[in-house]
């Protein structure tokens, strides 16, 4: 357990240590973070998933009363296979006015920041309070978010607004795209390379339909108007194949192969337009296809695409709490767009008004060498300084 009263870049160091990669175990870390918070005098609550390998991690620091605040993150971070760091990833470096490691901008920084001022928070006098809610597995699809809402919103009175501290450069991001994740299934029949007649090959229709969406985020990406918070999020459409499965050997012709793709859809469209659009294709070119010679009566040769899993879009809201008084903290007059998803979509669908703003930057994200600025950090500390000094003061005064 680290020492109670911590520096910022000493809570950061402490965080980074954890290899929480999203296919690994993140209980060291939350069993951790629950002893530093026990140490101090906050009690914790965590949230397990079935496996109870993984666990969410919920506090509250001041009164049980509605209107609080959370300040939210993840635990977990992508891999680094496959990168070349220059420093172990898993190790604090500072230098040039940065501070390296995994998670460092994505997101740990902003965990590690608000344990290093929850001392602060305790010698307040909270008229409300401020919760603490750290999840897992939002890096493969938000997945530790939703337990942790319902046992928030089950176990305490509810807040008035979340901050979800992604990296934003401190920016308030009020909006971002839906995700859905599908995989789609291709059943053919397999035979001989050198006989192709009787078989139906499921990588050559695979491939087709991989062509088909290739072409309409082509189409889509016509549809793109200007974004104000980066000239490289795309506001429109987006669809990307990341995974490809299937066939045997060279020479047999595959009776099974699926693909792994996601679209990214703005608010305001209709998420199912493309799905449907894939599933017209198949069945005018593909089907029929497939559907002729030894594939005509086998009702095993199929084309079936599955929702793997969703993310909300966060949705812009005249009146906002979390809008109005996390520009008002931060000294902004205006929201941005993000081109990622994250966890506030959901935190909004459950009702609880939600921003994205924390330190560091996107384009560091999934990067080897990821760093933060030193810049950000103090930025970050400052913020944190105000939602402090607002939870200590009637909240309708900032509204």
């Amino acid at each position: 357990m680290p020492k109670q009263n911590l520096s910022p870049i000493e809570s950061i160091r402490w965080l980074i240590g954890f290899d929480t990669t999203s296919f690994k175990s993140n209980l060291e870390l939350i069993h951790s973070i629950a002893d530093y918070l026990k140490g101090i005098g906050v009690d914790s609550t965590l949230v397990h998933n079935d496996e109870k390998t993984k666990a969410n991690l919920i506090a509250r620091i001041g009164p049980a009363k509605p209107g609080g605040i959370v300040l939210s993150g993840h635990s977990d971070v992508v891999p680094i296979e496959g990168q070349v760091w220059d420093t172990d990833p898993f190790t604090l470096a500072e230098r040039d006015g940065k501070v390296y490691g995994r998670g460092t901008s994505d997101m740990k920084s902003f965990i590690a920041l608000t344990l290093a001022l929850v001392p602060d928070f305790l010698a307040r006098t909270l008229n409300v309070p401020i919760y603490l809610a750290f999840s897992y597995d939002e890096e493969v699809g938000c997945l530790g978010a939703p337990r942790l809402l319902d046992k928030l919103l089950s176990s305490e009175p509810k807040p008035l607004l979340a901050v979800i501290g992604e990296p934003t450069e401190m920016k308030v991001v009020n909006t971002h795209r839906e995700v859905r994740s599908y995989i789609t299934h291709i059943t053919g029949k397999s035979a001989h390379s050198s006989m192709p007649a009787l078989g139906v090959n499921a990588i050559a229709h695979a491939a087709q339909c991989i062509g088909f969406l290739k072409e309409l985020a082509a189409e889509l990406s016509q549809q793109n108007t200007t974004n104000e918070f980066d000239p490289q999020n795309p506001h429109y459409t987006t669809i990307n194949v990341g995974q490809i499965h299937g066939g045997t050997a060279t020479n047999i012709i595959s009776e099974h192969c699926q693909f792994h793709w996601d679209c990214r859809s703005l608010p305001e469209e209709n998420p199912e337009d493309v799905p449907n659009r894939l599933k017209a294709f198949v069945e005018t070119n593909i089907l029929p296809s497939m559907k002729t010679g030894v594939g005509a009566n086998d009702p095993q040769v199929s084309v079936v695409t599955e929702l793997h899993h969703r993310v909300p879009p966060l949705i812009p809201q005249n009146g906002s709490p979390a809008e109005e008084i996390i520009l008002a903290l931060t000294g902004q007059n205006q929201c941005f767009s993000a081109p990622y998803a994250t966890e506030a979509g959901q935190f909004q669908e459950s009702g609880i008004p939600s921003v994205v703003c924390g330190p560091g930057s996107a384009a560091q994200a999934h990067q080897p060498n990821e760093f933060i600025e030193l810049s950000e950090v103090d930025a970050c500390v400052a913020f944190l300084h105000k939602v402090a000094d607002w939870a200590s003061e009637h909240p309708t005064s900032s509204r």
